[in-house]
């Protein structure tokens, strides 16, 4: 949801699932994009996380900045906060850009300004990534959906040969 703070600049705010911390930025937020690390999939529990990019300057804490607690991983210099009482991460901060701080996009109910068009450790990707494939509805139970297996050729058996060895070629008889 935008609002107009006190600069007259539109911003963005967001919260994490129970709502003791809540975020707000700029918008257009500076950039957004698909993290498919290793790290941010533990991290989120997911296959990969979104993420919106703000200049620390137009990036405030508005509710439970005592809340939040930091994980820093020093082999890749990333620092990640997470709400102290649900778990959800609230922020993704790097060494190399200390100006920027990055937010999982899921926070925000409405728009931040910028879709996601990045692709970050896509060589990452996991097998199990839902990437588009059709879904149906699965029946009997309303709201969920399903990838339908591709079907599979049944092998047609001929009479009196038996299952899994070559049908016999006429020359054969």
């Amino acid at each position: 949801m935008a609002n107009a703070t006190a600069e007259n600049t539109a911003s963005a705010t967001g919260q994490c699932l129970c709502g003791a911390v809540q975020v707000e930025i700029g918008i257009p937020a500076r950039w957004a994009w698909h993290d498919h690390s290793g790290p941010t999939r533990r991290a989120h529990g997911a296959a990969y996380a979104t993420y919106v990019g703000s200049w620390r300057s137009r990036f405030r804490v508005t509710k439970g900045r005592t809340k939040i607690t930091r994980f820093h991983d020093k082999a890749t210099g990333t620092t990640r906060g997470f709400c102290a009482l649900c778990g959800t991460p609230v922020t993704y901060e790097r060494a190399h850009s200390p100006q920027m701080v990055n937010v999982p996009r899921a926070l925000f109910s409405g728009r931040t300004g910028r879709e996601p068009r990045y692709h970050i450790a896509i060589a990452e990707l996991q097998d199990w990534t839902y990437l588009g494939e059709p879904l149906v509805p699965l029946k009997g139970y309303p709201g969920v959906v399903w990838e339908r297996p591709a079907k599979k050729k049944r092998r047609q058996v001929i009479r009196g040969q038996r299952p899994g060895y070559p049908a016999p070629d006429d020359h054969d008889e």
